[in-house]
């Protein structure tokens, strides 16, 4: 029976599709040398902080040429798969008791929440005249039949308590919006602007209701890079769990918080996306959202799909920072899901991850401690003039002789931290490493590009490496050779069979031994 209107009450799933043989555009990570070039070639900046442009295809090869790309892929178009159909409307909010919104008091307005998605409909009552209401760019909700999605998002975020319809999460909320699909057409282009202007307007829980089966490394760096300054990232797992279960994407990218959908029993749904990229579920079915009176002339609709489960979990997660303001996004990240409230077999599981969301006691719980420099998970994150002008603060400098830090790593999240490390010359640099659980070190030479290096380059570029078993520590010394010094990498990793641990990490220059 076909459906009164072509509302999804999913996601609204934008499948990152293969480029079409006409497509003129590419996405570019270019050195900045390439600027003036650029700029005369009339190339749109996307995003500075990683020096991301989109410019004419046919441009590629010059760029490329001269050495001034650390990376070039066509635009993509994303599409719009249309997988789920909607309920009538109900009238109570079942899951607010799920996930504890009822057992606590929401704060007034502090960290944002950036909705990234179609457009909301700001003459909604939900949205018309509320305080703390930003729109980053136009909001338009004409543009295609799934127009009607931003809105219902945005709503379980923040809608008020104003007599009227459904009160979000967070009512209070400080709300930003981005409609990235202006055009009906949303690409991964847009889709990047939309993140990087989030970015911009300072640190914010930046909801992302979609995704696709295609991994973007241009996505995953703007990623890196709203982490990188203070944001965190909250994206549905997807709805094609009774569909082959594909991997998703952002949802199984590193630094993202992955959102699952569960129902009125607590149990994962069969449409909602698994895999170990899942960090915490929250309730995905039977969800009034607000739409744009345009799709329904009351105003709302009753919803399923990750799509909704993720903003309960943007909207909660900017509660508990706005209460708890000392943290920072690292400790938010696994705040969130560590405080989530076990379901399914004991422990961590790829349909729920640590558990449903349980905001009472991600209020109360112990914080987890900083993880430092993240994200550093491989070189071109750490060196300067990698994804990163400035790159990372070295452990040890010609002055500062010895370090020591307490971080963690995660198998599908943070699977790898690299450090700098100056080895004076003539000198050796001590590192050792004790973990949790089981974790190995290697330490690379300035010449090394990767840590994922293998034959000959890593004959050329792997200077030292350890791998004891169980919570032995692991040492490796590297001396230095040359006049003047130089930095090398320090690379810490989980295991083969580990799923995370926690280390310390120490590094100690004392001059060479005379031969």
């Amino acid at each position: 029976m076909p459906l009164r209107r072509p509302l999804i009450a999913a996601l609204v799933f934008l499948a990152l599709v293969q480029p079409a043989a006409a497509a003129r555009f590419s996405l570019v990570e270019a050195r900045p040398a390439a600027v003036p070039f650029l700029r005369l070639a009339g190339a749109e900046q996307l995003s500075p902080s990683i020096g991301l442009w989109r410019l004419d295809s046919g441009l590629v090869p010059q760029l490329r040429c001269a050495a001034l790309l650390r990376l070039a892929q066509p635009e993509r178009r994303l599409v719009p798969a249309q997988v789920r159909a909607v309920d009538p409307l109900q009238a109570t909010e079942w899951w607010m008791a799920r996930v504890g919104a009822d057992r606590a008091q929401p704060p007034g307005p502090g960290v944002p929440v950036t909705v990234v998605d179609t457009g909301i409909d700001v003459t909604h009552p939900e949205f018309a005249g509320r305080p703390d209401t930003t729109a980053l760019n136009s909001q338009v909700v004409t543009n295609s039949a799934e127009d009607f999605h931003g809105t219902a998002v945005a709503s379980l975020v923040a809608a008020p308590a104003n007599g009227v319809g459904i009160v979000g999460v967070y009512p209070q909320a400080v709300l930003r919006a981005y409609d990235a699909d202006l055009s009906g057409r949303l690409t991964d282009a847009e889709l990047i602007r939309g993140i990087e202007a989030a970015a911009q307007a300072g640190p914010s829980v930046i909801n992302l209701s979609l995704g696709g089966t295609q991994f973007d490394e241009a996505l995953q760096d703007e990623i890196y890079s709203v982490f990188r300054r203070g944001s965190l990232v909250v994206a549905a797992s997807g709805n094609s769990g009774d569909e082959g279960n594909p991997i998703n994407f952002p949802a199984n990218m590193s630094h993202v918080l992955t959102v699952a959908a569960t129902d009125e029993n607590d149990m994962a749904t069969s449409f909602s996306s698994s895999s170990p990229g899942v960090d915490i579920g929250a309730p995905g079915v039977d969800i009034p959202a607000a739409v744009p009176l345009a799709y329904d002339a009351s105003g709302y609709e009753t919803l399923d799909g990750t799509s909704f489960s993720a903003p309960i979990v943007s909207g909660a997660a900017a509660w508990v920072w706005t209460v708890r303001r000392d943290l920072d996004n690292t400790q938010m990240f696994d705040l969130m899901r560590w405080s989530a409230r076990d379901v399914g077999p004991p422990g961590f599981d790829d349909e729920t991850g640590f558990g449903i969301l349980d905001i009472p006691t991600a209020l109360t719980m112990n914080a987890p401690a900083r993880d430092p420099q993240e994200p550093n998970d491989d070189i071109f994150l750490v060196k300067p003039g990698g994804l990163f002008r400035s790159g990372t603060s070295p452990l040890t400098s010609s002055s500062r002789s010895s370090a020591r830090l307490v971080a963690r790593l995660d198998i599908t999240e943070d699977p790898e931290d690299v450090y700098r490390v100056f080895i004076p010359a003539h000198k050796t640099a001590t590192i050792t490493v004790r973990g949790s659980e089981n974790v190995d070190l290697e330490a690379w030479k300035p010449s090394a590009r990767t840590v994922t290096e293998t034959g000959a380059a890593a004959k050329r570029d792997l200077t030292g490496a350890s791998a004891k078993h169980g919570t032995a520590a692991d040492t490796v010394k590297v001396a230095d050779a040359g006049k003047r010094g130089a930095y090398y990498y320090a690379d810490v990793f989980l295991a083969r069979g580990v799923g995370a641990a926690s280390y310390s990490l120490s590094v100690t220059i004392r001059a060479s031994a005379r031969r």
